[in-house]
Order: C-alpha cells, then structure tokens, then sequence
C-alpha cells in the first residue's frame, strides 16, 4: 500500500495496511531536518501566517514519513508586506502581525473599530481568485499526488478568520449583541473561504480541511445553540459547492478545544473527519469517542503536543500512540497525528522517535 492508499483505506475504503501517519513541522524544526536529510526548506506563505507551515516542506515532511501533503491557498502574487515597525508587518488583511518564539500573533486588527455594515463593504477584503493563489498548490499535487493524500487546508474558516479582522473580545460581544455588521463581515469571510476551498477542489486535493478554534480547555468558546444558528448553514453552504465539484472530496473539520457537543452536527453536515481530537479536554476519551462515534466520524489527531511531546518520554508517547491505535484505529478510521503543529519546545529526537514508532503501528 503506497501512502494515499493507506489514508484513503482509513478514511472508509478498505482496510489499511497500518495506521497512517500525518504531521506539521514549526521553522526551527524544518531548519533542523532541512539539514540531516539534505533537503533545502521550502516555504510556502500562506495567506494568514499562522497556516504557512502547514503548507510547506511537503518534501521534507514526506521523506520523513507523512502519509500526507497539505496545500493551501498562497498570498497573492502582487502583494508586498508593509513593515510597521521592528518585526511588525502587515499582512494581506490589513492586520499587523508580530512574530514571538512559537506563533505569529495579530496586534491590531483592521476593523477594531467597525460599528456598521457599511464600514465593512467599505474594508477591502483580499480576492481568494487572486493571480499566484494556487501556484504551490498546483505543483506538490502533481508532483506528489499519485502516491499521497493530499489535503487542502482551509483552516481559519469562518468564525475564526472572522474575529482576527476585529479582535476576539469586540466579536463576540458585537455577535451577541446582534450587531449589524456581523453577518456582512461573516458574508465576505465565507466568501474567501469558499472561494479558496473550490479552487483547491479544482486542483485535485484528496480532502479539503475546514475549521477553526471552537474550544477552549474546559467547553466550546460560544454556546453550541449560537454555533448552529450563526456558521452550521455557512459551513453546509461550503460544502455543498465543494460537493458539487467532486462528489468524492473527504471534509475534514478541525477544531481545537472540547468541542465534543458539535460532533454529531458536524456526522450530519456530511463531515467525514474530526480533527484534531485535543487531549486532555472534555470529551476526547479515545474509548468514549470510538464507542459513540466510531464508523460514523474518522478521526485524525490525537498525540498530545502541549505537554506530553514536549517532555520527550518516548515510553509514554509509545504507550499513548499505541493505546490510540488500538482503540481509534482498530477497524481503520484514524489518521494518527499530533493535535498541533510541532512547536519549537519539541527535541528533534522526540519527532525522530515518534517517528519510528508511528512506523511500527
């Protein structure tokens, strides 16, 4: 079974050979393996930082041993960063962007001050149709798509992408207090997203990866009721136009945080993947989700990378990995893979063995 294989057995169609494997890589650690293996870094900028490493080193990150590809939607061809001061630029949303040790953060957002409709009509969103969106996109599908899954990332999809442009506090009280310029705002960002999405369908991803964070630590960031009422029709309009293109296209729907409460929204919106199954919060007990679950959703995630990967006890990511397999991947339906990009406070002796034990799976 080559890699593409092996994902798409998991995913529904036969049964695969092992457990497939799927994993993200921060800078320093592409740096660092860019050098043992021999292979220059490549680096594809994404849109919205944040998502650039999900989308690059598709060579690196196969030669190591990912069953997957991931492409995404490039910023555009004719767009040039302006410096705002020190490290700080701004991006093609208008947002300010300042990068720290592990994350590019957004210290100031372009419509913190929006109060009405017309402030947004006014804003001038980037075009997802862009010249140079889908240049690296289109060439690792070709040059890697007969033998791996190919993943089209569209994280950051609605509500996330959403509050990025007027800050996090503003939406959501602005979102329940049924201000105005809400929906108008969630209209351009389903725009973008949608279009990004149909021209990766387009380009011939294997699955497009919808989402954003919906949790935190201890329960969902709004009310499940306000997540039906506000994104579940944005989401189901997205996915019915990606449908239409090709029938076949897997949906995965990310969301970190203990979203457990929208998992059987998501089963009959036609979501065909959960990701990232975040340890150590409220209903993500492999047991409990493969009981209630199991051949309804797949599952893709799952190895804790906020404190377990970052102690580097190769026992306990073993046993943990092992248990995963056994209980989430039993009749296939797992996609193995940290819940997170591997950040910086991971040795690269721990992604070296978790490396060779995902191979023993």
């Amino acid at each position: 079974m080559n890699s593409r294989e092996r994902v798409f057995a998991a995913f529904g169609r036969g049964t695969p050979d092992r457990v497939p494997f799927q994993f993200d890589l921060c800078k320093s650690l592409i740096e660092h393996f860019s050098k043992v293996y021999g292979i220059a870094p490549d680096y594809t900028l994404s849109y919205y930082e944040d998502l650039s490493y999900r989308i690059s080193a598709n060579e690196l990150r196969t030669k190591m041993g990912s069953d997957c590809v991931v492409v995404g939607g490039e910023v555009a061809k004719d767009f040039t960063p302006q410096v705002i001061g020190g490290s700080v630029t701004t991006n093609e949303f208008g947002m300010h962007m300042m990068p720290t040790d592990l994350y590019v953060e957004v210290v100031k957002c372009p419509l913190e001050n929006a109060e009405s409709p017309a402030d947004i009509e006014e804003y001038r969103f980037p075009d997802p149709y862009a010249a140079g969106r889908m240049e690296k996109a289109v060439r690792d599908i070709s040059r890697f798509g007969k033998d791996y899954f190919i993943i089209g990332d569209c994280e950051l999809s609605l509500f996330e992408l959403a509050w990025h442009l007027t800050g996090l506090e503003k939406y959501m009280i602005d979102m329940a207090g049924e201000e105005d310029y809400i929906e108008a705002l969630n209209d351009k960002v389903e725009y973008f997203t949608g279009g990004i999405a149909c021209q990766l369908v387009k380009a011939g991803v294997d699955a497009i990866w919808l989402g954003e964070d919906l949790g935190s630590q201890v329960s969902t960031l709004i009310s499940p009721v306000m997540w039906r009422e506000r994104f579940r029709p944005r989401h189901e309009r997205i996915i019915k136009k990606l449908k239409a293109l090709n029938p076949e296209i897997i949906i995965i729907m990310h969301s970190d945080g203990a979203v457990a409460p929208l998992l059987d929204d998501f089963i009959k919106m036609g979501i065909k993947v959960y990701n990232p199954v975040q340890p150590n919060v409220p209903g993500s007990d492999p047991k409990e989700l493969a009981e209630k679950y199991g051949g309804r959703i797949c599952f893709f995630g799952g190895i804790d990378q906020q404190a377990m990967m970052p102690r580097g006890d190769l026992e306990e990511i073993e046993k943990d990995m092992r248990l995963r397999a056994g209980i989430l991947g039993k009749n296939g339906g797992y996609l193995m893979a940290p819940a997170h990009i591997i950040q910086a406070d991971v040795k690269p002796e721990t992604v070296e063995g978790m490396l060779k034990i995902a191979a023993s799976l």
